[in-house]
């Protein structure tokens, strides 16, 4: 729903402004660019640390306010490679995959708008965004998206393993990790 409704109104934006100049074919090519540049992996990172970082803060952080994570260092289970790796691995390898989810629903969602809202033939909508978006623009998404995985995954488990204080730590824990790692993404962005 994100994706296809940020396709959608980024189109309808780029195709009003376009239009004054006469140049609305250009919108699949724009807001393609956008997607796969910034916007997708970008949301898709937010999206994301708004669903699963939480998740892992917030189960991380009980399990070590009660004391589930000293069990398993008594049980001589190294808590850093059974809690965290599988989790850092996964936000590696699916954020970019749903970042590519992203930008192709957010592509169709401008191609909706584009070419029955705004009255742009599919041909040259189609045609300039195979022409402008490039394979490099999609690698730069993913590798992006990599980064952002990365950093979610980080700083949620660390957020988690240094809860204390009970439920209301858990807390705490979950809506600092969501912070931090919302602020993270952004600037990592930047960089």
């Amino acid at each position: 729903l994100t994706s296809l409704f940020t396709g959608m109104v980024f189109a309808l934006q780029v195709g009003k402004a376009f239009a004054m100049f006469q140049m609305q074919n250009l919108v699949g090519s724009t807001v393609g660019l956008a997607l796969t540049r910034e916007i997708g992996p970008v949301f898709t990172a937010l999206m994301v640390t708004a669903r699963a970082c939480s998740s892992m803060a917030a189960e991380i952080g009980t399990m070590r306010v009660t004391e589930q994570i000293d069990a398993l260092k008594t049980m001589a289970v190294a808590p850093i490679q059974y809690l965290v790796t599988p989790r850092v691995i996964a936000c590696v390898l699916m954020v970019p995959l749903l970042s590519v989810v992203f930008n192709f629903v957010g592509i169709i969602g401008a191609y909706m708008v584009g070419v029955w809202l705004l009255d742009i033939p599919p041909g040259p909508f189609l045609h300039h965004l195979y022409w402008y978006v490039e394979p490099q623009d999609v690698n730069g998404s993913l590798v992006k998206s990599a980064f952002f995985g990365f950093a979610i995954a980080t700083i949620s488990c660390y957020k988690g393993f240094n809860t204390s204080g009970g439920a209301e730590g858990v807390g705490r824990a979950t809506t600092s990790a969501v912070v931090v790692s919302s602020v993270t993404v952004l600037v990592l962005d930047y960089f």
